[in-house]
């Protein structure tokens, strides 16, 4: 069962670290550590910040063409027509590459389906032994599979915990308000929605299937 951090920061080595900039709005400081990637009109925040893409990944419909200021064997040039959402695409390079930790900026406040894209794509993650936080206005998602995220004492304000994968199965909340001992969650009866920290170190695990969590950054 793999055990992580739910801090923002879980602590991978800097070469493990992804960090992808999507198209949608950005609430909060992006991360400065780890491979670098730009998805499609995310090129246009990041240079907004003064920072350069270590890898721009799109079909550039939101951009007029590849950026003269960016080396071609930095792009990853996507066709128009195509299965994977352009971060789903960085998500694998990311992968590919070695990474096992992904911080995901401008990925929710656009499009609700794009928003729904990304949460799917933590699901991705998590079920290849990798970790996804999805950075919002005010929440942190992320999503773990098969094991536990753990939360420090200092955490404040509402967790919610949704199942992502028809049941899942063995789900414990552990110095949470409300406690949860081995029980079953549905992905069509949200039971997970607002637990509360209450000051103390804590944790939610499943031990067969998927679980998103969303708490507060």
């Amino acid at each position: 069962m793999n055990t992580t951090s739910g801090a923002e920061q879980s602590g991978a080595p800097e070469n493990r670290r992804c960090v992808i900039m999507g198209g949608g709005p950005v609430y909060s400081g992006v991360s400065r550590t780890g491979l670098l990637i730009a998805c499609d009109g995310g090129y246009e925040s990041l240079k907004a910040m003064g920072r350069m893409p270590d890898l721009l990944v799109g079909d550039f419909d939101s951009l007029p063409g590849p950026p003269s200021e960016m080396a071609p064997e930095n792009i990853l040039r996507l066709n128009t027509e195509k299965d994977d959402t352009d971060m789903m695409a960085a998500i694998k390079e990311g992968l590919r590459r070695g990474c096992a930790e992904f911080h995901i900026y401008g990925g929710t406040g656009g499009r609700l389906d794009h928003t729904v894209a990304n949460l799917q794509c933590l699901a991705y993650l998590s079920k290849r032994g990798a970790r996804g936080f999805l950075y919002g206005e005010d929440t942190v998602t992320t999503a773990i599979t098969n094991g536990r995220a753990d939360f420090g004492a200092s955490r404040e304000g509402l967790i919610s915990v949704f199942a992502h994968s028809g049941q899942a199965k063995g789900v414990w909340e552990r110095g949470l308000k409300y406690r949860l001992d081995g029980v079953v969650l549905s992905d069509d009866i949200p039971i997970g929605v607002s637990n509360e920290f209450i000051g103390q170190e804590s944790s939610v695990e499943v031990e067969d299937g998927t679980l998103l969590i969303i708490y507060p950054k």
